[in-house]
């Protein structure tokens, strides 16, 4: 009698059980990387002040130390994005978080400007590729029914990060300097990287599609349910197409042209003002006569509201759709925005404009976030999400440096936020079309 294969279908097999501890491993690891990716990213925002007032430096000559690690983020996302699908996840992760680190400490010691830019660029290439690495591995242990709430639980990291930067920033500058920020931002994710080696995997669903040995997949099976006992014979599948050759090209092709660039218009709206917002919140309130500390607390409000939002939000998105979701809080972002212009100096208004503005417009990225890791299959997942992130970060990089254009113009508050919010009403129009043309897939 002939032998019978058994053949395990990787995500009907993760979606059968419960999230069990290796898969919360899984997501802590995946969140604690971009929490330190938040933290040194957001950093710049912090220091700019102090660095303004002992360089003495006009407001709007800090635009482009706030854009330089986001060129760094730009050529990092599109860079590694691919990289990872043809090499894997956690290697890339591993070496992200190594570069980013290390780049962070030669930032603290920067002597002038030039310095800082080069030191930023060279942060900027390590965490635009630990970010896209993170969001797909997290996505390809997770079930489809709880995929879009892990996804964006885990990336509440990098809104933790960057809020919790702000708060050690407001104890750290006064009792140490500005240099001491990013001497604590750079030895951290150094003191990651073993924790990385030891207990991060692959993803499963990369070394299926990469025909990796048996063993090696089959260990994996057993760490997401130690009680199923993997037949001999098994055989590993994925239930999506193959993608041979450059994974760039895949995005363009089996109807998700639309797609792919209604993402882009998405991440470029969105991450534009999310840039805009937290580089320029914190400097904007203190050149109205709201004092230092006080200035990085209303900061650090736009990355809590995100972070309120992600856990409120996935449950949502997993439940309904991303499509309406998305279009509500980018819309109601706007609106928030605006009201930032209108507080003026009125410390509660402008917290509580700062913690709305947060929750829909951190809220929204992460929800994109989750939008492209669901939308994408695994052999371009990271590829999809590291260049809707790049393409993003164009709009990032422009966002600090419109705002300290239209500062050096003397444009008052009120329209200075006015502006900010018509990238908002944008990406709410881009996301509601790829409703239109997708929601019927359950995206």
């Amino acid at each position: 009698m002939a032998s019978t294969t058994t053949v395990i279908e990787i995500q009907s097999f993760i979606n059968d059980r419960r999230i069990g501890g290796f898969q919360i491993l899984v997501v802590a690891l995946c969140a604690l990387t971009v929490f330190l990716d938040g933290f040194d990213t957001q950093s710049v925002a912090f220091v700019a002040p102090s660095i303004a007032m002992e360089w003495h430096l006009q407001r709007a000559a800090l635009a482009p130390i706030f854009s330089a690690s986001l060129v760094g983020l730009l050529v990092g996302a599109l860079l590694f994005g691919p990289v990872a699908d043809k090499l894997g996840r956690r290697a890339v992760i591993m070496l992200s978080t190594a570069i980013f680190g290390a780049c962070t400490l030669l930032t603290a010691t920067s002597a002038d400007v030039t310095q800082l830019l080069i030191f930023r660029l060279m942060t900027g290439l390590g965490l635009g590729g630990a970010m896209p690495n993170a969001i797909a591995l997290t996505a390809e242990y997770c079930p489809e029914r709880r995929r879009a709430t892990l996804v964006m639980i885990m990336f509440t990291g990098f809104s933790l990060g960057a809020a919790f930067g702000g708060a050690l920033a407001a104890w750290l500058i006064p009792a140490f300097g500005w240099r001491s920020v990013w001497y604590v931002g750079g030895v951290v994710p150094l003191l990651l990287v073993p924790l990385q080696f030891a207990a991060l995997p692959e993803s499963i669903r990369f070394l299926v599609v990469k025909e990796a040995a048996r063993d090696r997949i089959a260990a994996l099976v057993r760490r997401i349910d130690r009680s199923f006992a993997v037949p001999t014979a098994a055989r590993f599948e994925i239930a999506e197409a193959r993608a041979p050759g450059v994974p760039v090209a895949h995005l363009f092709r089996g109807n998700r042209t639309s797609g792919t660039l209604l993402l882009w218009i998405m991440f470029f709206c969105n991450l534009l003002d999310v840039f805009f917002l937290q580089n320029w919140i914190p400097t904007i309130a203190n050149s109205a006569g709201i004092p230092v500390q006080t200035a990085v607390v209303i900061g650090t409000l736009f990355q809590v509201g995100g972070v309120v939002a992600a856990f409120l939000i996935g449950f949502v998105i997993d439940r309904y759709s991303a499509y309406p979701v998305l279009g509500v809080l980018y819309a109601l972002g706007g609106l928030f925005v605006i009201a930032i212009g209108q507080a003026g100096s009125t410390v509660p208004a402008l917290m509580l404009t700062t913690f709305g503005a947060g929750f829909c417009v951190v809220g929204g990225q992460n929800s994109a976030n989750a939008l492209a890791a669901i939308f994408y299959p695994t052999a371009m997942r990271a590829t999809g999400v590291g260049w809707s992130l790049g393409i993003g970060r164009i709009g990032a990089i422009l966002g600090p440096l419109i705002g300290g254009l239209l500062l050096s113009l003397h444009w008052p508050n009120g329209a200075l936020f006015l502006f900010g919010a018509v990238p908002l009403f944008c990406a709410a129009i881009a996301v509601t079309i790829m409703g239109r043309l997708y929601g019927g897939a359950r995206r």
